[in-house]
């Protein structure tokens, strides 16, 4: 038997295009690197919204189609806003990798791939909402830091390329002489010429990378920095309401392990909006402007909000991003001025049926303005659960009115009120195809057992909330594998505006898997109904099941 021949080594020739191809790309990333650092050192003299990854990413936010922005809520949730950032820093370092190659080629064409990342940047700075000729600056900049950088890099790579070919012997048409023997660890007493000049474009490729992600992140901390307004929040003294709402009876809640808190935690409060950075307002700072169809328009500060007679309110916000059974929804005791006297005393025009909010970001929320007017508590919200509102629910001021999902009331980081028609003006997600008006369905859902929980035969607790805001909810009823529907225990009704938990007490007999449903009732009568449908255009609806295996 013949010994198998073994394969020989890649040989240095083999290497070397793939070894340039990486080399070139990494000047290209490098430069990206250098880039995105000035940007972000660019953008303390304007703000985080305006460096250029978040300029970018927020005019992609007012691009993206509307199905495609439920998807990503939908599949990604709360983290919808980390994997968008994800997907533009990925497409740049691709862009990147590209302009490194293009560059040791033709270096004018690498540095136009950054020179137009800047230019697109800068456009989408300037495109957003309120935004100043100087916000396009960190873009720009980011543009010609990483076009200097890649012609600097590229030119330094292919000196070094140049340098070693001709140092090769086969450049020169000569033999190419055999490996010199190990020297037992020691050095050898020569180099080849060119080996200093790869080393030297290693040292600045990897020191431009570093000098790059160092001016980034020191970028974003001073930035974070001088526009920070924790202390500002924390200085925030909160008057007592006019009339304090007495404490929520325990009975609101039923006593079965495992259903959510009647009064969500603020930290446990859902978030969905548009901001991929939190707009900070000072609120010594702050203005509300009140104009439009008014006969008395006027500039409110913070401290004149704070003189107003606060009320607290009670209160069950929900999204209309909400799936069936979905967690988008949360209680919280409100503090805050009332909205109905505010425009009253601005003296109301005729002809005008929509509020307009526009948040410090922007965005633009319309609401009926009859429905604001209707007697419902309406507020200018300053604090949640008794603290000042926390950054990013809208500190320091938003607006709320009960019966609508978030998109058509309840403007965050508000700054600006509008009374205007509907016929004048198309708020946001109108423009995007959502319902005008916004009223909340009527829905419930099942949070015990949880999904595919499995549980002792015998008597099982299932329970869970309901909700129809502003109209109560009367009956939540209950049914396994399609069976008659059973009515749950209603706990005790805290009002029209809150959700309401229920329970039931199940006698699973039969072991294996079932299926569990739930339908609720408003106060007025109508039943939830079967029918599934997505949140576009007007909300989710469909009754909630879960199953369970009996064991």
């Amino acid at each position: 038997m013949t010994d198998e021949p073994t394969p020989p080594a890649a040989s240095p020739g083999r290497r070397r295009p793939l070894l340039r191809t990486a080399g070139a790309a990494g000047t290209g990333l490098a430069s990206a690197a250098a880039a995105l650092g000035a940007g972000e050192l660019a953008a303390y003299a304007t703000g985080a919204p305006t460096a250029p990854v978040i300029a970018v990413g927020s005019a992609a936010i007012d691009l993206t189609p509307t199905p495609l922005k439920e998807y990503a809520v939908r599949t990604f949730g709360t983290h919808d806003k980390a994997v968008l950032l994800g997907g533009i820093y990925l497409t740049m370092a691709l862009l990147a990798a590209l302009a490194g190659l293009l560059a040791v080629r033709r270096p004018a064409a690498g540095a136009v791939v950054f020179g137009a990342f800047g230019a697109l940047g800068a456009w989408a700075a300037l495109s957003r909402p309120g935004a100043a000729a100087a916000d396009c600056a960190p873009s720009l900049v980011a543009g010609l830091v990483g076009a200097v950088a890649v012609l600097l890099l590229a030119g330094l790579f292919c000196r070094a390329v140049s340098m070693a070919a001709a140092q090769r012997p086969e450049a020169a048409g000569e033999p190419e002489e055999p490996e010199e023997p190990e020297h037992d660890g020691q050095e050898p007493l020569s180099r080849p010429a060119g080996s200093t000049s790869r080393r030297t474009v290693l040292a600045a490729t990897a020191g431009t990378f570093a000098a790059g992600a160092l001016a980034g992140t020191a970028g974003r901390a001073l930035t974070d920095r001088r526009f920070d307004v924790t202390a500002a929040r924390g200085a925030v003294r909160l008057p007592a309401p006019a009339e304090p709402l007495p404490a929520l009876p325990a009975a609101v809640h039923p006593d079965v392990r495992g259903l959510s808190a009647f009064t969500t935690p603020n930290a446990d409060f859902y978030r969905v909006d548009t901001a991929l950075v939190l707009p900070r307002i000072d609120p010594r700072e702050w203005t509300l402007r009140v104009h439009g169809l008014v006969d008395r328009p006027r500039l409110l500060t913070f401290d004149e909000l704070l003189r107003e007679p606060l009320e607290e309110l009670d209160y069950t916000l929900s999204c209309v991003s909400n799936e069936v059974g979905g967690p988008y929804v949360g209680t919280a005791r409100w503090l805050g001025a009332s909205l109905p006297a505010l425009l009253r005393r601005a003296g109301v025009r005729a002809g005008a049926d929509q509020l307009v909010g526009r948040s410090k970001d922007g965005m633009t929320i319309g609401t009926p303005l009859e429905s604001v007017l209707d007697g419902r508590r309406a507020l200018l919200a300053v604090a949640m659960n008794g603290e000042a509102l926390p950054l990013a629910h809208g500190f320091p001021c938003r607006s709320l009115v009960p019966g609508f999902y978030g998109y058509a009331s309840a403007t965050k980081w508000l700054v600006d009120l509008e009374v205007t028609a509907f016929a004048a003006f198309d708020p946001y997600w109108v423009r995007r195809g959502w319902d005008r008006t916004g009223v909340v369905r009527t829905a419930s859902r099942i949070e015990v057992p949880a999904p595919f929980a499995k549980v002792p035969a015998g008597d099982v607790d299932v329970a869970g909330t309901a909700w129809a805001t502003h109209r109560g909810i009367a009956a939540v009823e209950v049914r396994i594998d399609e069976g008659p529907w059973q009515r749950a225990e209603l706990a005790v009704d805290a009002g029209p505006d809150l959700w309401r938990q229920w329970s039931y007490r199940w006698p699973a007999a039969a072991p294996g898997t079932h299926r569990v449903e739930v339908r609720a009732t408003d106060a007025g009568g109508a039943v939830q109904p079967e029918r599934r449908a997505t949140p576009f255009p007007a909300g989710a609806t469909g009754w909630h099941s879960t199953v369970v295996t009996v064991t």
